[in-house]
């Protein structure tokens, strides 16, 4: 599917009140189709969860969904792993994140999100309420990322939830986290 056929499913949802799941995995919708799955999220009430794994989604299409993000009342999982937002996306996420208060589950799993998306994600969790569940694994967030999550850590008290695996992060960085870990008491897995 392309960004055609999303923007058939697109018009679909914007009617449908009874699908909980939408399930677009491996398709190639891109940026267009993000843009037409967003605007259906602005007026659907019964999605719960969207999954666009593997879309060829980059920044653009993720800011796209991050706005809807912003005024979207049901959607609680939403998982843009193996896609190309890269920082830029990630900043779009985070952005959301600020004001989004139903979202729980937030896959962003291999995207290219180096340190400074990681960053952002930070400052986004320290004022999140909702978010138990983040994946930011296979991203290369390094060690100047971690040092944000790990400040992060210390504030933020709903994440339950954490998935760091292969993030090009080092022994005293991963020390960082696990000093912030102690003084969390919501965390239990990372």
């Amino acid at each position: 599917m392309d960004a055609e056929g999303a923007k058939h499913i697109a018009n679909a949802l914007r009617t449908n009140t009874t699908l909980t799941t939408l399930d677009l995995v491996r398709n190639e919708i891109g940026d267009e189709g993000a843009q037409h799955i967003a605007n259906a999220l602005r007026t659907n009430k019964t999605l719960t969860t969207l999954d666009l794994f593997y879309n060829r989604i980059g920044a653009e299409g993720t800011g796209h969904i991050a706005d809807a993000l912003r005024t979207n009342t049901t959607l609680t999982t939403l998982n843009l792993q193996n896609n190309e937002i890269g920082d830029e996306g990630a900043q779009h996420v985070a952005d959301a994140l600020r004001t989004n208060t139903t979202l729980t589950t937030l896959d962003l799993e291999q995207n290219g999100i180096g340190h400074e998306g990681a960053q952002h994600i930070a400052d986004a969790l320290r004022t999140n309420t909702t978010l138990t569940t983040l994946n930011l694994q296979n991203n290369e967030i390094g060690d100047e990322g971690a040092k944000h999550i790990a400040k992060a850590l210390r504030t933020n008290t709903t994440l339950t939830t954490l998935n760091l695996f292969n993030n090009e992060i080092d022994d005293e960085e991963a020390q960082h986290i696990a000093d912030a870990l102690r003084r969390n008491a919501s965390v239990n897995m990372v």
